[in-house]
């Protein structure tokens, strides 16, 4: 295991880059080679789920008021970048609900399961992530141009617009994400926009079938790994999972805030600039 030092710079990296279209799998890979740390030690597989974790319930505290909203526990709405991310304002009927986030779920949850052998055996070798990354960037980068050129009527401003079809579709994009360096986020917000969603309903909606899939994910993967918390590295789990809250809340309120002014393209920009680092430090 690493040191505390490690732990934050390990919780750091992965709030900042969980729910951005960067790959947070990409970033940790590359992370853990400059530090020197051996990423199929499963301490660190056990720790880096850990961090997930923290990072997992920060998106859900801020979409409380929305989760809440779904399962009809609440009938008031606050509007974006407060409580609950994706509304115009507190009279605006709800049309989202359970459905929605399910079909957006299902596809790649199941997709997953069945290669879920594959991808742990050959998905995270260097090679095939660093070529998702500037897939991805490049599949980003269509997305955004294609809306933006008129090309593909943009008919669901708010995630409250989103129909069914276009729910599924962007389930089915999502798949796209199981190739690890193509990054859950970019794939989904970029596919919203690919089935007719404005940039800001595609990311509020990306953000909350976030919530499900990693708790899933992350909740399987730790029935196998809960063993290697221990005593002795108990503090470095500790420090990792406060350190991803508190930078992944950070991260997710001010990128809704900003939303309008950070486009696809530069986050395309920065994952080629990742995967140049990746030929340089990891792959040579």
């Amino acid at each position: 295991m690493g040191d505390i030092i490690h732990a934050i710079i390990l919780g750091i990296v992965e709030g900042l880059t969980e729910f951005l279209p960067v790959s947070s799998s990409g970033h940790m890979i590359l992370t853990n080679k400059l530090l020197g740390i051996a990423s199929d030690d499963q301490a660190i597989v056990t720790f880096e789920i850990i961090i997930q974790l923290g990072a997992i319930l920060a998106m859900a505290l801020i979409y409380r008021q929305r989760i809440a909203d779904l399962f009809g526990l609440s009938r008031q709405t606050q509007s974006l970048g407060t409580i609950a991310p994706g509304s115009r304002s507190s009279a605006r009927k709800k049309k989202l609900n359970l459905i929605h986030v399910a079909l957006g779920i299902v596809p790649a949850m199941l997709l997953a399961y069945v290669l879920k052998d594959i991808i742990k055996g050959e998905g995270f070798n260097q090679t095939p992530v660093l070529f998702s990354l500037v897939v991805g960037g490049i599949y980003m980068i269509v997305a955004e141009r294609l809306s933006k050129s008129g090309r593909i009527r943009t008919v669901s401003e708010t995630m409250d617009d989103i129909s069914y079809r276009q729910a599924f579709a962007i389930g089915l994009l999502q798949c796209l994400s199981l190739w690890p360096g193509f990054s859950r986020s970019g794939s989904t917000i970029a596919g919203g926009m690919l089935t007719g969603t404005s940039y800001k309903a595609a990311a509020d909606f990306s953000f909350l079938m976030a919530i499900p899939i990693m708790c899933v994910a992350s909740g399987y993967e730790m029935l196998d790994n809960y063993k290697y918390i221990t005593g002795d590295n108990l503090m470095f789990f500790i420090v990792g999972f406060v350190v991803s809250f508190v930078v992944a809340w950070l991260v997710i309120v001010l990128f809704l805030r900003f939303i309008q002014k950070v486009k696809l393209t530069h986050f395309a920009i920065y994952r080629f600039a990742l995967a140049a680092l990746f030929w340089i430090f990891v792959m040579r």
